[in-house]
C-alpha cells in the first residue's frame, strides 16, 4: 500500500443513475463464496485443504479396514461367493482400495455408486462409480428407473427397472433432496470457505517478506504530496521489482529526496486471524466427526486422550457408516447371488473396541439367568448349529 496519489487527470462529464448508489450500496460486502458443485467441493475441500484431506482419508481408510463377516439365517459364513468378491472385487482393486474409494464418494458427494459386471448371479467384477459424473433418471411415481454416467463426451445408461439392479446407489440423508444426498463436506462449505482464504492470506504475507505493509510518502517542495504518472509507475514498478518476494526479505531501501516509508504494525484483528483458521479447522473437523485432537487441531480438550477420542471416533463416525454401507451392499449382493445374506463390520477385530467388547462378552457370560441363544444374539453371532431354536439351558457357553 502507497501513501501518495497520482495526479489527477481530467474527467469527461457524465451522468449516473439514480439507482446505481442503491445497487452499488446493496452490492457492497457482500461474502463471495465458492461454488457448490460436487467438483468443485472436491477441490476446495478434499484436493486444496489439508483438514478436509485428512478427515476424508481417516473415515475412509478406517471403514474399509473394518473386518467384515457374512451371515445367512442360520449361519456364518467362512466361504462363501460373495466373500470371494468383496475379497477381491476387479482385477485392479483389493478389498480395501474399493471400500476406500466407495466411502470417499460418499464423504466427498454424498453418493455413492457400486456396479456389478456380470449377468445375474455372482457379479465377475465391481465398480465403484464416480458420483459427479452420475445422473439420476427418475420415472413417473418419482422413483429411479435408470442412472446416466456421462465420461469423456460419451453416455451410459444403466436400466433398474427389472429385479436386478446393475447399480446399488448409496446415499446420505438429505432433507431437501429426494434423489442425492448431502455430504459432510457440503455441511462445512464456509468453515472451508475461511480456511482457504487464511492460507492464502498467509501465502500473501510471506510474499511480502513476512511483514504488514507500509505506506511510502512522499512531499514535495512545496509540501503538496503529488507524483507525475512516471514518477508513480517508476516507483511501483521499483517496489515489485526489488521489495516484494521471499528472495527480497531484508533488502534495503534506497529513497531519494522527498520520500519517506511509513511501517503499519500488526492490528489487532491481524493477531485474531489464526484463531480464525484454527476455529474454521474445528468446525470442519466436526462436520465429518473426527475428534479434531485426532487432526492436531490445537484448543481441543473434550476427550482426555487420543485414546478416548480413538474410541468416540471410531463408535460415533467409523462404525455407524460402515454399518450403513455394508448392510446396503449385503441386500443388493443378496438379490443378485438369489440367496439372503448379511455382510456387517466384526467388532470383535475392532482394535480400537477392545475394551468394550471385552466387558460386553464378560457380562454377557456372567448372566446365568440367561440362555446361550439370548447371549449369542447378544453378542450379535448368529445362532448356534444344531440349536437352531435356543434351547440350550441357562448359563450354557454361548460358543457352545
Amino acid at each position: 500500500m502507497f501513501g501518495f496519489r497520482r495526479k489527477a487527470a481530467a474527467q469527461p462529464e457524465s451522468k449516473a443513475s439514480a439507482a446505481g448508489r442503491v445497487m452499488a450500496w446493496a452490492g457492497s460486502g457482500r461474502v463471495a463464496w465458492s461454488p457448490r458443485d460436487t467438483s468443485s467441493m472436491t477441490r476446495a475441500g478434499f484436493a486444496g485443504n489439508p483438514v478436509g484431506f485428512r478427515a476424508v482419508k481417516l473415515i475412509a481408510e478406517a471403514a474399509a479396514a473394518l473386518p467384515l463377516v457374512l451371515e445367512g439365517d442360520a449361519r456364518r459364513y467362512d466361504s462363501h461367493p460373495v466373500l470371494d468378491l468383496v475379497r477381491r472385487p476387479n482385477p485392479a482393486q483389493g478389498r480395501a482400495e474399493l471400500l476406500e474409494a466407495l466411502y470417499g464418494q460418499i464423504l466427498l458427494s454424498g453418493d455413492g455408486y457400486m456396479e456389478a459386471v456380470g449377468g445375474e448371479g455372482v457379479p465377475a467384477e465391481l465398480h465403484v462409480l464416480r458420483s459427479d459424473r452420475m445422473r439420476i433418471i427418475p420415472g413417473a411415481d418419482g422413483w429411479p428407473v435408470g442412472y446416466e454416467y456421462a465420461v469423456g463426451g460419451r453416455k451410459h445408461r444403466f436400466d433398474v427397472t427389472g429385479p436386478w439392479r446393475p447399480v446399488c446407489h448409496i446415499r446420505s440423508f438429505h432433507p431437501q433432496d429426494d434423489h442425492y444426498g448431502l455430504s459432510p463436506i457440503q455441511a462445512a462449505a464456509m468453515a472451508l470457505d475461511v480456511h482457504n482464504a487464511a492460507s492464502r492470506w498467509s501465502k500473501a504475507l510471506l510474499d511480502n517478506a513476512a511483514r504488514p505493509s507500509g505506506a511510502m510518502v512522499w512531499k514535495g517542495a512545496e509540501g503538496q504530496g503529488i507524483l507525475s504518472n512516471d514518477q508513480y509507475e517508476r516507483l511501483v514498478s521499483e517496489m515489485e521489482t526489488f521489495h516484494q518476494g521471499a528472495r527480497n526479505a531484508g533488502r534495503p531501501m534506497l529513497l531519494e529526496g522527498g520520500l519517506d516509508w511509513k511501517p503499519m504494525s500488526f492490528s489487532p484483528s491481524d493477531m485474531e486471524f489464526q484463531k480464525t483458521k484454527e476455529a474454521a479447522a474445528r468446525e470442519i473437523a466436526v462436520a465429518f466427526g473426527v475428534p479434531p485432537m485426532m487432526l492436531g487441531i490445537p484448543g481441543e480438550a473434550t476427550y482426555a486422550n487420543y485414546q478416548e477420542a480413538n474410541r468416540a471416533f471410531y463408535r460415533l463416525t467409523v462404525l455407524p457408516l460402515a454399518a450403513r454401507v455394508t448392510a446396503a451392499l449385503g441386500e443388493w449382493l443378496s438379490v443378485l447371488v438369489g440367496e439372503a445374506v448379511e455382510l456387517k463390520p466384526d467388532l470383535d477385530q475392532v482394535p480400537a473396541l477392545a475394551a468394550e467388547r471385552e466387558a460386553l462378552w464378560r457380562r454377557v457370560s456372567g448372566a446365568g439367568f440367561l440362555t446361550a441363544a439370548e447371549k449369542r444374539a447378544l453378542l450379535g453371532l448368529p445362532p448356534a448349529e444344531g440349536a437352531p431354536g435356543g434351547e440350550a439351558t441357562a448359563g450354557e457357553d454361548p460358543d457352545g
